[in-house]
């Protein structure tokens, strides 16, 4: 089964509900509801962890100066309704919206989603997410492009830096 599979074939008119997620067993995978549609991804491997960590370092070390919100990480269920629920890799929720934030999981959309692509998510984050989140930024690493968002002002991130996490 590839990454972006779903792994059961739709049913007519059957659609599984955040209550049936939140059943599955905790076995490190990332599952995620779309449209009521079970999709399952591995966990990532370490390059891309390196990425994610890079950036939520970087975030959060910006907040920690610009007390303008909070970033979290996966695996953090966020719920747009009972049929749509997913584990960005990282999300950001302006202190104005915190409301969002429960003990468990976000309900509602966070003012920022960051995924980070990879081969096996590429056409889930890009095609069957982006109804989910709105209007995509993809930004490259060869193009020189900055991580920048009027949403965390003053934060600059080249590409390069996020991307040259320290291999091991």
């Amino acid at each position: 089964m590839s990454a972006s599979d779903p792994t059961r074939p739709p049913s007519a008119g059957v659609k599984l509900t955040y209550d049936d997620l939140v059943h599955f067993p905790d076995d490190g995978k990332r599952h995620e509801l779309i449209d009521g549609e079970h999709y399952v991804t591995p966990s990532p491997d370490t390059r891309h962890q390196r990425i994610v960590l890079t950036l939520a370092n970087l975030i959060w070390n910006f907040l920690e100066a610009n007390r303008v919100g909070e970033v979290f990480g996966a695996p953090l269920d966020v719920v747009f309704s009972d049929i749509d629920v997913v584990e960005p890799d990282l999300l950001f929720v302006s202190q104005a919206r915190m409301d969002v934030v429960t003990t468990q999981n976000i309900q509602g959309a966070p003012d920022l989603v960051v995924e980070v692509g990879s081969p096996g998510t590429r056409r889930r984050d890009e095609k069957i997410k982006h109804r989910l989140y709105g209007p995509p930024r993809e930004l490259t690493l060869d193009k020189g492009d900055m991580l920048t968002t009027p949403l965390l002002p003053g934060l600059v991130l080249p590409l390069t830096r996020i991307f040259s996490a320290p291999h091991t």
